[in-house]
């Protein structure tokens, strides 16, 4: 069985019920996740030995959060535990032309706070094939982005492929300071994975033709961004997901492949979306699985695709289809009937 570790933070989510508003709201629901959490949880669903490492408080709401990791399958025994704190993330679901809206409290978490010396990667890497992180991880702190840095150093000696999706968050970092810190990390990375945004906003490498505001994407546009990606720090692969958003109920949901220099593009899907967050994430998930299990390099874009279609169907933040679920909507059965 493949090994895969994912770093990075896993917050309480609070949300109001439904689509009210925030300041509707008298009541929220919590669930716990987070961009690597997030994958940590597909890939355990799929069959995979993943790995979640991070660092929470020894008190009960750490507790909760490494349990709901732990009901998934996911490995927790590396989770450091120490700090005041586990963050905390506000989402107010969009609908039609609203935008869903977030709002986050995690300044001082424990992970924020963490130190380069609370986490032994050689050990942390013992058996692993692959390692997974985002670029939300280093925003979090000037210290959580030495930490990752270590974590990099230590995969690329020990053999292991590293995967990193870009996710730049504005309300984070700035531009300029995601470009720097960044720019250090790609160096170890095999395979990247963006948005229509991300490179443009960590890198400045922009797809001509496409305003992400109107939905409108220029799919051959993306091929010169993935290009000038791999030129740029000799990715092996370069996914990138391509979301025509007609609102924030409805999205055309699809991606692209460069593996070595050729392009895969995968189907579009029309998605009615229960919930958007931990989409992308259910993407790095099914990309890696795919890479792990040596799919021809179309299915791997489809996979990834069918998977992240699945799960802007499914509430909270992990991916709870299955992998009989992806295989079928990647093989063509995307028509909802009832499975009798």
């Amino acid at each position: 069985m493949s090994r895969v570790v994912c770093f990075g933070e896993i917050m309480l989510r609070l949300a109001p019920e439904g689509y009210l508003r925030f300041c509707q709201a008298d009541k929220f629901t919590a669930v716990y996740g987070g961009g690597e959490a997030n994958v940590s949880v597909s890939l355990s669903n799929y069959g995979i030995d993943a790995a979640f490492v991070t660092k929470l408080p020894d008190n009960p709401i750490g507790q909760c959060a490494v349990n709901s990791l732990r009901q998934y399958g996911v490995n927790t025994e590396n989770i450091v535990r120490g700090g005041d704190r586990v963050g905390i993330y506000y989402c107010e679901k969009g609908a039609s032309q609203r935008a869903s809206n977030v709002v986050y409290d995690r300044a001082h978490s424990s992970i924020a706070e963490a130190k380069v010396e609370d986490f032994d990667w050689d050990k942390i890497f013992d058996g692993a094939e692959f390692f997974h992180f985002t670029g939300i991880t280093p925003a979090i702190s000037d210290d959580a982005a030495k930490i990752t840095l270590e974590a990099c150093k230590a995969a690329k000696a020990k053999g292991l492929k590293i995967s990193c999706d870009l996710n730049f968050r504005k309300k984070l970092w700035s531009t300029e300071k995601a470009g720097k810190v960044m720019g250090e990390l790609m160096q170890y990375v095999d395979v990247c994975i963006a948005n229509e945004e991300d490179a443009e906003k960590v890198f400045g490498i922009k797809s001509s033709g496409t305003d992400v505001t109107t939905g409108k994407l220029n799919k051959e546009g993306y091929q010169e961004v993935a290009r000038k990606l791999k030129e740029k720090f000799n990715f092996e692969k370069v996914a990138i997901t391509l979301r025509e958003s007609i609102s924030a109920s409805d999205n055309n949901w699809g991606a692209m492949l460069m593996d070595g220099d050729n392009f895969y593009y995968s189907k579009t899907y029309p998605v009615r979306i229960v919930d958007r967050v931990g989409g992308g994430d259910s993407f790095g998930g099914g990309l890696i699985y795919a890479i792990l299990e040596n799919y021809d390099s179309q299915d791997i874009i489809e996979f990834a695709v069918a998977a992240s279609c699945l799960k802007h169907t499914i509430e909270g933040d992990f991916n709870h289809a299955t992998l009989s679920e992806v295989k079928a909507l990647m093989q063509g059965d995307g028509s909802g009937r009832v499975q009798r």
